[in-house]
């Protein structure tokens, strides 16, 4: 048994989540689900980003306090993973006591090593708004690739900024031009840190290719060092002396998320964290392309530095950019689709299958409407669904009820057992696209098997015949459901508990002659209004 740690990213509590969040996120699932079922020691956490200058951007609008803001999202956040069938061992956020403590002990430590320094800086001030600004409230042309921008981050690039690096700085608020006076902040060393992490980028083969082209542009155009505190009034304290009226900058605290989690999952199991973060131990880190060097730069860089063992990321999972209707999603330009209105609409599983089938794994992925209903109604319900319900239809319409003793055909049983090992792998992999493919070609097998083995008609001409195929048929359900849990977990587990089975991540037998209960059925089409086409 493995310890398997699966962190997915941690949503920012400022607004709903859209389809790009949920399309990043999934594989987190999928391969908990997967781990889970071979028997290994899942810790799978996440949780909800509630510090932060958007968050108090918003509250002050809504007239607020920025915890009211944080709360609501993260309740709904919890609602929409709910209803999706994430399988989180602990979905937490940045503002419970728990995370405070951890990330406040884990900087005690930092402070000590010798990659933590002060440094004098100039901070962003606007003169009009009479404050000193946070780093998402400078706006700017990015010096790297010269587009518009904001003080943290470069959407267009992907560079990591100081709002001082800016060309032509101004408030985001009020569009005044900036002055920078000097304060002190405590900085993480990264350039100290660079033989490192450039080492552990060589040793890395399992990270999706863009954060493997992401974190080499980083290093090869030099790291800097970061500041870990700011000047603000919404955050997590900083545990030093002199720094007590400063805030933990949140990226190097929510980052720290995946750490507390598991030590709170941990504890509950009686398991020494240590081990988890030991040898017998695999790592993934599921977000989206922007998050790239938060998890191959930042982290590692935080991990290192503090000093103890702590295991570096083995797998970067990393999604490319997910459009709508071919256009980029834009949140402000109200050009996105609510994953809480989606999830109201339509069954889970339509949902999770279009993301896993169609989402943005190796390259830009694009949600339409059409191919949603084209996905569901040509897939789930016409191969799948169809496979299921005229084989448990038929045991209930003309075998009483009861799985027929029948023999298994042998070529089938084969390719089932290779299907776990090969799927078993691609999961492993994170190649949930090819996994997920793989499946559905032994479901499209398993139709024409039973169309060429004319079960209606053997009914009555050669019964058993009738029943080699109907029980054959049957064991490869309960074989798709458990290969297909970890994508499709409601409608899968429907199937299983009607054949008093469990996922686990082996093939799987069937009673002769057990009773079937009523199986319903599992997808229904999907029919949208012209203008949704």
């Amino acid at each position: 048994m493995k310890h398997i740690l699966i962190g997915g990213a941690w949503p920012y509590a400022n607004g709903s989540l859209h389809i790009g969040h949920i399309a990043a996120l999934l594989p987190g699932d999928a391969l908990a689900r997967y781990y889970r079922a071979k028997g290994d020691n899942v810790i799978y956490v996440s949780g909800s980003d509630c510090y932060g200058t958007p968050i108090t951007v918003r509250a002050a609008r809504e007239q607020k306090s920025p915890a009211e803001i944080a709360a609501h999202y993260h309740r709904e956040f919890c609602e929409v993973f709910q209803k999706l069938g994430f399988s989180y061992d602990c979905y937490t956020c940045t503002t419970d006591p728990h995370h405070t403590s951890f990330v406040q002990d884990f900087h005690r430590n930092l402070y000590e090593s010798a990659y933590v320094a002060p440094k004098t800086v100039k901070t962003a001030y606007c003169p009009r708004c009479q404050k000193l600004l946070t780093d998402r409230l400078v706006t700017g042309l990015c010096p790297v690739c010269q587009a518009p921008t904001r003080g943290d981050q470069c959407d267009a690039c992907g560079e990591i900024l100081e709002p001082n690096a800016l060309f032509s700085p101004h408030c985001a608020t009020c569009n005044t031009p900036l002055e920078f006076r000097e304060a002190s902040e405590l900085y993480l060393l990264v350039t100290k840190l660079e033989p490192q992490l450039r080492a552990f980028w060589a040793t890395c083969p399992h990270w999706r290719k863009n954060a493997a082209a992401f974190t080499k542009r980083y290093l090869d155009e030099g790291l800097r060092d970061r500041a870990i505190t700011r000047d603000l009034d919404w955050g997590i304290p900083v545990p030093k002396e002199g720094f007590e009226d400063k805030k933990i900058y949140i990226w190097a605290e929510n980052v720290l998320g995946y750490l507390s989690a598991a030590a709170r999952v941990c504890a509950e199991r009686g398991i020494d964290l240590a081990e988890v973060f030991g040898d017998n131990a695999r790592h993934y880190y599921v977000h989206g392309k922007d998050n790239i060097p938060f998890h191959t730069i930042i982290l590692p860089a935080l991990l290192l530095a503090e000093g103890h063992p702590w295991r570096l990321p083995d797998d970067i999972v990393s999604s490319e950019h997910l459009t709508l209707e071919g256009k980029k999603i834009s949140t402000s330009g109200n050009w996105a689709i609510w994953a809480r209105e989606l999830v109201e609409r339509f069954h889970p599983d339509s949902i999770r299958y279009f993301f896993f089938a169609n989402g943005p794994e190796k390259r830009d992925g694009d949600f339409s409407w059409r191919e949603f209903q084209e996905r569901n109604n040509s897939e789930l319900v016409g191969a799948w669904g169809n496979l299921v319900n005229r084989t448990l239809a038929f045991i209930t319409k003309y075998l009483g009820r009861t799985i027929p003793s029948g023999k298994l055909d042998p070529a089938l049983r084969q390719t089932v057992e290779t299907a776990f090992d090969e799927i078993g792998t691609l999961i492993e992999r994170a190649s949930l696209r090819d996994a997920l493919a793989e499946a559905f070609e032994l479901v499209r097998a398993g139709n024409k098997f039973y169309d060429a083995h004319e079960p209606w008609k053997t009914r009555t001409a050669d019964p058993q015949a009738c029943d080699d195929a109907i029980f054959s048929c049957t064991w490869l359900i309960a074989n798709l459901a458990t290969l297909l849990h970890p994508f499709l977990p409601t409608s899968s587990q429907e199937i299983l508990d009607r054949l008093n089975l469990r996922p686990q991540w082996t093939p799987q037998t069937i009673a002769q002659g057990a009773p079937l209960p009523d199986c319903p059925i599992l997808f229904s089409r999907i029919d949208l209004p012209e203008n949704r086409k």
